[in-house]
């Protein structure tokens, strides 16, 4: 018995010091993806492509909604002093309009998420390659992207920007 209590501690040990050797030697990094978003000159040059691209839409849709809201606020004042016939014919136009609007208003919004998508998926993409390359560097073996709580210690955001801001 005394045999085998002291085969028993022995492979405890043994256990509690692996346990122990890998622990010190588990590297993690977490990486902030909402900091790569708006610090990386990558997502900046995407966001400022975005704005290029959709811009002139964008101040044709406010003043689109400008005239409509012109365009209402006269049937409004206008309205009691129009015969029926006037009247009706003012408001299935300023109805008309407001669909009219509402439909660009929606196509815009849709075609602008769309972009932003495909433009912050390639920013992703790019990001996920050099984090992996940072890991690889640093011998990290865990990498996350997301956490409820990380030491600022573990954060290695900072890296990746810099790391991407340096590839082209």
């Amino acid at each position: 018995m005394k045999y085998f209590s002291s085969k028993l501690f022995l492979a405890v040990l043994m256990a509690l010091g692996t346990c122990a050797v890998g622990a010190q030697e588990f590297k993690i990094g977490i990486v902030n993806i909402d900091r790569i978003f708006r610090e990386a000159n990558s997502a900046k040059a995407a966001q400022a492509k975005l704005e290029q691209e959709f811009g002139k839409r964008e101040k044709e849709l406010g003043d689109l909604g400008t005239q409509l809201k012109t365009l209402a606020d006269k049937f409004e004042r206008e309205a009691p002093t129009l015969s029926e016939s006037q009247r009706a014919t003012r408001q299935k136009q300023v109805v008309d309009q407001d669909r009219d609007f509402q439909r660009k208003r929606r196509e815009f919004q849709e075609d602008l998420n769309a972009r932003k998508n495909e433009e912050l998926q390639q920013v992703i993409e790019r990001a996920n390659k050099v984090v992996k390359t940072v890991a690889e560097t640093e011998k990290y073996d865990l990498v996350l992207q997301e956490a409820v709580y990380a030491s600022p210690k573990h954060d290695i955001t900072d890296k990746v920007i810099k790391a991407l801001n340096a590839a082209k």
